[in-house]
């Protein structure tokens, strides 16, 4: 098994998809200690370090060749704050972007044979594209690395292109100790995927993704689903499936989405409606994709996340579903923690795709 450090790591989105291509998770970093416990939850074989990434930078924590992958997305707050003082400082020297350090310090002690960065549309274009740049730049510079560089090749991949019916788009930065050729390991690791799974890259709308949920349930607990289509028996599980349970919406919240009708938002309220979201109160169309999912899914004027069909947004199991998480998969927490988890996941199977990728690569 091909042993992988996974960075950042939430509830184990990215994880979730290389294990399942085979990979060993041996090491998962995740600051928030009530994520981090639904990351054990879920990958009982992991060791999982609820701490600062900052407090485990360093050779007592990760040794020389301790693992061959190492995967995570630094947070982008740094990214886009980051400014002027690129190009005075140095963008590891600026404060600002000390998470991105910790995941370059990582790899430096590790030296692992591929990296993986995945992280949000526009790096590639914040600050004009300077940070980018750096970013590239860092890991290509022979200096970093005993003369031993990374070679560098990334790419914007659509979640939709995968078979996961969102419009989540993220920019996916592959490095590796020999050169590649990023499109080449994509075509060959979608071959090998096709070959075990024939419509895996299939498009999926919203309500193949969540027609056989039933109702929610009181406490988000439902048995024995049985599969309608290939996606939900690809996410299927035999057994109990957790985290179906609905928002409680005040009379007034309820009163509005039942005037949205399918692809409406709030527009059609002829209200004031306080939201920053364009598509605050919007329902989703059971025969198209969602908007990227969002930490805020459970609230009406959190975006479009309306069920299609009842007055209600869409509940974590169906936004899971959405996310391409397995029915297997249990989120632990609070609702607000559950949200998070779930909106800043990496899809499992675009995860699983890049997985594949670097299966090719190694």
């Amino acid at each position: 098994m091909i042993k992988t450090i996974d960075l950042f790591a939430g509830c184990g989105g990215f994880s979730c998809g290389f294990e399942k291509a085979g990979y060993e998770i041996t090491t998962a970093v995740e600051y928030d200690s009530a994520i981090a416990k639904s990351y054990a939850l879920n990958h009982k074989n992991t060791k999982v370090l609820a701490d600062d990434i900052g407090n485990v930078d360093n050779d007592k924590i990760f040794t020389p060749n301790c693992a061959e992958v190492i995967i995570g997305g630094p947070p982008c707050q740094g990214f886009s704050m980051a400014g002027a003082r690129i190009r005075k400082n140095g963008f590891l020297e600026d404060p600002r972007n000390y998470l991105f350090k910790h995941y370059f310090n990582i790899v430096k002690i590790i030296r692992p044979k591929v990296f993986v960065i995945e992280n949000v549309k526009g790096i590639q274009t914040l600050k004009g594209g300077e940070i980018f740049k750096e970013i590239i730049k860092i890991f290509s510079d022979p200096n970093n690395f005993d003369g031993k560089p990374y070679h560098i090749q990334y790419k914007l991949m659509k979640a939709k292109e995968y078979g996961i019916p969102q419009s989540r788009e993220r920019m996916v930065i592959i490095g590796a100790q020999k050169e590649f050729n990023f499109d080449e390991l994509l075509e060959k690791a979608k071959t090998e995927i096709t070959n075990q799974y024939p419509r895996y890259f299939d498009p999926v709308t919203v309500w193949q993704a969540i027609s056989n949920l039933p109702e929610p349930t009181e406490d988000g607990i439902i048995h024995d689903l049985f599969p309608e289509n290939d996606y939900q028996e690809f996410l299927g599980n035999n057994g109990i499936t957790f985290n179906h349970i609905s928002s409680h919406h005040s009379a007034t919240a309820i009163a509005r989405m039942t005037r949205v009708g399918i692809d409406e938002n709030y527009t059609v309220l002829n209200e004031q409606i306080n939201s920053v979201h364009s598509g605050s109160y919007g329902r989703l169309n059971p025969q198209g994709i969602a908007p990227t999912i969002t930490t805020r899914f459970d609230t009406p004027s959190g975006g479009k996340f309306i069920h299609p069909y009842a007055n209600r947004t869409i509940t974590p199991r169906e936004a899971a579903r959405i996310q391409s998480f397995p029915d297997s998969f249990e989120f632990s927490g609070n609702k607000t923690i559950i949200c998070r988890q779930i909106g800043n996941a990496v899809p499992p199977k675009l995860a699983y795709v890049i997985a594949n990728m670097i299966k090719e690569l190694l």
